[in-house]
């Protein structure tokens, strides 16, 4: 595979600065080197509730600068849509196979093996990794690392700093943005830096911020076209145990967690308990516990959710009434969550314009996968659906120069996002982070990296090194493996080949089912066409780009097919 770096490389920290100016039609640009990047992850957060995607539900203007001003990844996409698979696969640029962590139940990370910050350790980068880790071993080939434990707690979380176990009183989100200045307070100035910025939100159980409690009481969101799909043509999709209707837990998820009396939910009694303990309000005064809220938070906590408590069990809903209710309590705590994300990607531009940082330091915005905000009546991720598939990619260059469009491009499709000219519309995923990050960083990218680098992209150029079917190109398909069932949600096991136009997948192990989806005709996937008379042609071309890919990342799984 043809690795010909577009950038001078860097011998570390003696490196002087160089520049390198974009090619093509577009407006010169140039990249300061040595450069520092900060990549900034949360943990399911949708593309659909960033408003440079989708205007919908909410704004995010501090997220939305970084489109503005850089680039915005149209057709972003993840390789194992779950948490700690995908940040495996982003940290060695490697699909799951081959990194070795495929599933959250029984995986274990191997640091021993080769990552991205230990590749930009060896050429003179210092690293550090704040925030949600939750890949259960400890953070190996950092310079330093301040952790949240597990898949961290909202208030009062416990974090592990180099060893160290402590405890941080206040919000999640700001106390992980904390760290991070702290620590690029104290880093080494005469090195380049990559920050690896990791919030725990949006993910599940949607505990906002206190200041942003009731922020979205006021919206009635738009109920998603698919919310009461009946899954028909698609088995597994069926089989599921993510529904808003029937797994999203009054108490668990959505806090209807009274102090008197019991709300009396069959469904999950466990979850049930572990909500109540979670919100429990009989804490001793002043004491603070790890994960739990302390007086003055819990005191504003109830002040906020009594009344909508006492509301919902006067008014015994049931049926269309109540399962609509379930979605709206959902998204108003969900987009609240976000509005402190949004914050504190604002409080990360300021820092970095008062320490004379933005003119040479990338930023990078995503999340670790997808998410569903009611789309087939479903929360959660997992599926190659493209909710879950799909990833927000946002990335500022320095100087803040938006990306200009590469000249006879055109919109890929399956999505409906409008069009900007600094989008760029070809297919990329997360095992394309590392490899990225070491062009930007002026280092040669190892050959067993799977992933290709977009910097060309951000640069308006056309690559020409991936291996496609038709040659040397950019690639023109996708390879997704799903593996954690047996597990919560109990979504099967799957693997898949997505193109421009079609999304082909498998389930497999106690099922075996063939789904097909024309994302041109059918983009919210309700029509499995595998089999009818007239796919013939496609389903043949798909299944042998299926085996060209499980032949090119070699995953065992081609044997079974």
């Amino acid at each position: 595979m043809d690795r010909s770096r577009l950038l001078l490389s860097l011998t570390g920290a003696a490196a002087t600065a160089a520049a390198v100016s974009c090619g093509g039609d577009a407006e010169k640009q140039t990249v300061p080197r040595p450069l520092n990047v900060v990549y900034i992850m949360c943990d399911d957060h949708s593309y659909q509730t960033i408003s440079a995607y989708d205007r919908r539900f909410m704004q995010t203007p501090n997220i939305d600068r970084l489109a503005d001003e850089g680039a915005r990844f149209t057709n972003s996409f993840v390789a194992n849509s779950l948490s700690g698979p995908s940040r495996a696969c982003m940290l060695t640029g490697k699909h799951s196979h081959k990194n070795g962590f495929t599933n959250n139940e029984n995986g274990i990370f191997d640091g021993s093996q080769q990552t991205l910050p230990k590749l930009l350790g060896a050429g003179g980068y210092q690293t550090a990794m704040v925030g949600k880790w939750h890949l259960v071993s400890e953070p190996v080939g950092f310079d330093y690392w301040d952790i949240l434990t597990g898949q961290g707690d909202y208030y009062n979380p416990v974090f592990i700093r180099n060893g160290e176990r402590l405890v941080r009183e206040g919000y999640c989100t700001d106390i992980t943005t904390d760290v991070a200045f702290e620590w690029l307070d104290s880093r080494d100035r005469e090195k380049p830096f990559c920050l690896f910025l990791h919030y725990k939100a949006p993910h599940r159980s949607w505990m906002p911020d206190l200041q942003d409690l009731g922020a979205f009481d006021e919206a009635v969101f738009p109920l998603p076209e698919t919310f009461y799909d009946d899954y028909a043509t698609r088995e597994a999709a069926a089989l599921q145990e993510m529904s808003i209707i029937k797994d999203m837990n009054l108490v668990y998820d959505l806090k209807m967690a009274d102090r008197e009396g019991e709300i009396h939910t069959p469904d999950r009694p466990n979850l049930e308990r572990y909500g109540r303990d979670l919100y429990r309000r009989d804490l001793p005064p002043g004491e603070l516990v790890p994960g739990r809220m302390n007086a003055a938070q819990q005191a504003a906590w109830d002040a906020y959710y009594d009344p909508i408590i006492a509301k919902f069990k006067e008014e015994k809903l049931e049926g269309k009434a109540l399962h609509e209710w379930k979605y709206q309590r959902y998204m108003r705590d969900y987009c609240s969550v976000i509005r402190s994300v949004d914050r504190n990607v604002g409080r990360v531009y300021k820092y970095l314009e008062d320490n004379g940082l933005l003119e040479n330091t990338v930023i990078i915005y995503t999340s670790d996968q997808g998410f569903y905000m009611g789309e087939h009546g479903y929360f959660d991720k997992r599926f190659m659906y493209e909710e879950s598939f799909r990833t927000p990619l946002l990335v500022r260059m320095p100087g803040g120069k938006p990306v200009k469009a590469a000249p006879g491009r055109t919109r890929v499709l399956g999505a409906d996002f409008g069009h900007r000219s600094n989008d760029i519309d070809e297919l990329v995923q997360n095992i394309d982070y590392a490899p990225s990050i070491l062009d930007m960083a002026g280092l040669a990218i190892p050959e067993d990296i799977q992933g290709e680098s977009f910097l060309p992209l951000l640069l308006g150029q056309k690559p020409s090194g991936v291996p496609t079917t038709e040659g040397k190109g950019w690639r023109k398909s996708l390879y997704y493996h799903y593996y954690e069932y047996p597990a919560e949600h109990s979504v099967r096991r799957h693997y898949g080949v997505r193109t421009e136009r079609y999304s082909l997948m498998h389930f497999y192990n106690d099922i075996d089912e063939w789904e097909l989806f024309d994302l041109e005709k059918d983009p919210l996937q309700l029509k499995n066409i595998y089999g009818e008379p007239g796919t013939e042609k496609v389903t043949g071309e798909l299944h042998k780009e299926l085996i060209r890919l499980q032949t090119l990342y070699d995953d065992p799984i081609s044997e079974k097919n």
